[in-house]
């Protein structure tokens, strides 16, 4: 087990070199697989929702499986056509091969277009690792179904779906200030798929290891009387803000927390795990409810626990910060007349860099955003905005 976690992450390792600020979704996706849980990406079109996905499929040596869903799509395109040959003996059956019944990690891009035809199939197989092709019960040898959507879904027909998606992450757009390093990734992440291409997939473990280690994981699914006693606390907390969070999920979380832990290399789980509790919302307007609940407690326990690394999360370094501020300084120390919109894009980077600082909180970032209003001030006392 050991080995398998160090090779995921080196997956994440990878992955972070290759997208910018994502590494809480990145993590997440290493403690899916782990776990053996789903998960589903939502966000707008282009925040690279489907290239994480394609490039950690990419670091795995399984059986993969993807594909695109519309209103339209029928069943034999993701669980195999029938067999003509054993239908005209009288015998309904798919040929499976290379299908979804298949396979071990599979994504679904617009996976809230399924249909009434498809949702059935789908729910066994993402609830009991099951397909029934035929009169035969397939044994489904996934790991992980991963789904990516634009948009949270409203219809009450994808509310079972939708549920098991233990997970449910957003990728946004990245901010004005992450500018320079999205184009140092991006470029980082063309030429690896290049180098793909050219020279087919680097695999960093197998699929084997990973099916191995789920059958270790029941050991690591032991938890202090304390977390337990504070993870309740928490789930009624989430529950008195009228986010619904079914006993099932509930005992499945803590597959989760298990899996975070492990990717840490610690024996269990401790309250830096509740992060994952962010990502448990049902639709957008919850995030900062839960945002809301579950930082004050991660503030504290890194507080007390200053030697342990925070969690990657969606915002950007002080180190990257910084570097964007002597950039708008050089800019405008440089006496170059700006036009209205490129003054007005300062501001915003200006205002959005603020409130990165404040996210951070330290001495050093409160010093830098000091610098930040002496910045502001200057432009809104310039003649532009007088």
């Amino acid at each position: 087990m050991q080995q398998t976690i160090a090779r995921l992450r080196q997956v994440a390792s990878t992955l972070n070199a290759n997208f910018l600020h994502k590494e809480e979704v990145i993590r997440l996706l290493c403690i899916s697989v782990i776990a053996g849980e789903h998960m589903v990406l939502i966000g707008p079109p282009g925040t690279a929702k489907s290239a994480m996905i394609r490039r950690f499929s990419q670091l795995i040596q399984a059986d993969y499986f993807e594909y695109l869903l519309t209103r339209f799509t029928e069943p034999n395109e993701l669980f195999g056509p029938v067999d003509i040959r054993v239908f005209r003996e009288g015998t309904y059956m798919r040929r499976i091969e290379n299908m979804l019944p298949t396979s071990e990690i599979v994504f679904l891009d617009e996976v809230f277009k399924s249909n009434s035809a498809i949702l059935n199939s789908l729910l066994t197989i993402l609830n009991e690792r099951k397909f029934a092709n035929g009169s035969t019960i397939v044994e489904v040898p996934l790991l992980s179904l991963f789904g990516a959507s634009n948009e949270v879904p409203n219809d009450e027909a994808l509310e079972a779906i939708y549920d098991r998606f233990l997970l449910r992450v957003y990728s946004d757009n990245l901010d004005s200030y992450h500018f320079h390093g999205l184009i140092e990734k991006g470029l980082a992440y063309e030429t690896a798929k290049l180098e793909t291409r050219s020279k087919g997939p680097q695999y960093l473990l197998n699929s084997q290891s990973i099916h191995e280690m789920h059958a270790q994981l029941p050991r690591a699914l032991r938890f202090s009387p304390e977390f337990i006693s504070r993870y309740k606390a928490l789930v009624f907390q989430v529950r008195n803000e009228g986010i619904t969070v079914s006993d099932r999920r509930v005992i499945k979380l803590l597959k989760l927390f298990a899996a975070s832990a492990l990717f840490d290399g610690r024996q269990s789980a401790d309250e830096s795990d509740f992060f994952i509790l962010k990502h448990i919302w049902n639709n957008l307007d919850q995030r900062d409810i839960l945002r809301d609940i579950i930082d004050p407690v991660l503030d504290k326990y890194y507080q007390a626990h200053p030697n342990v690394t925070r969690k990657g999360g969606p915002g950007a370094s002080l180190e990257d910060l910084i570097q964007e501020v002597r950039l708008i300084e050089e800019v405008l120390a440089s006496g170059e007349q700006l036009s209205d919109i490129q003054l007005f894009s300062q501001l915003k980077n200006l205002n959005d860099i603020k409130s990165a600082l404040g996210a951070i909180g330290t001495p050093a970032a409160r010093e830098i955003q000091q610098r930040v209003d002496r910045m502001l001030k200057s432009l809104f006392e310039s003649s532009k905005f007088a």
